[in-house]
């Protein structure tokens, strides 16, 4: 059987994975070993923090809408109460830009929360 010698595919691979790496700290970005492991966790961080990421705007949108309930004297629970019973259908992230950047409209859906 031949001989079969592996050291250009070998090379390409290691290649391909130290420049992933690009940017890592300390010998994480240049020594193959390292950069594997560092990959390797960096790879589940982010599949973890695409979870987190959904969490952590929402739980922002609600401080944002609760800040701007206040502003009108009202409590954010007693503000998404009263949307769900007047069935008004808008979701935190539409709410949190409404107060952003059109508050006149933000005003008009809290007086008509508050009747």
């Amino acid at each position: 059987m031949a001989r079969v010698k592996r050291g250009k595919a070998a090379r390409k691979h290691r290649k391909r994975l130290i420049k992933q790496a690009k940017g890592f700290r300390w010998g994480r970005k240049s020594k193959y070993r390292a950069a594997k492991e560092a990959l390797l966790h960096a790879r589940s961080y982010t599949q973890r923090d695409r979870r987190t990421k959904k969490r952590e705007r929402r739980s922002l949108w609600q401080v944002q809408i609760n800040a701007a309930c206040r502003e009108h004297g009202l409590s954010y629970s007693k503000f998404i109460g009263s949307l769900k019973k007047n069935k008004i259908e808008l979701d935190r992230k539409t709410l949190v830009d409404l107060v952003q950047n059109h508050s006149e409209i933000f005003k008009k859906l809290i007086e008509k929360v508050k009747k």
